[in-house]
């Protein structure tokens, strides 16, 4: 299991959590996902050999967010 939290601009209320924490924990392979909105954070658990991070922020990306 890898965990990284990665850098993500443009959320700005509870609709971009639950629009972020949706789609990526959707993924399989992803085991949690914790938006922390104030610092403009996602915090990903995933297991590497089911989902590649760029499917990770490739999905945060299709919400309309910024990954840095």
């Amino acid at each position: 299991m890898e965990n990284v939290t990665l850098k993500v601009e443009g959320m700005s209320c509870n609709h971009c959590v639950k629009a972020v924490e949706g789609s990526v924990g959707e993924l399989a392979g992803v085991s949690a996902v914790k938006v922390n909105l104030k610092e403009g954070l996602v915090d990903v658990a995933f297991n590497a050999n089911e989902v590649a991070l760029e499917k990770i922020k490739e999905a945060i990306d299709e919400q309309g967010y910024d990954v840095k």
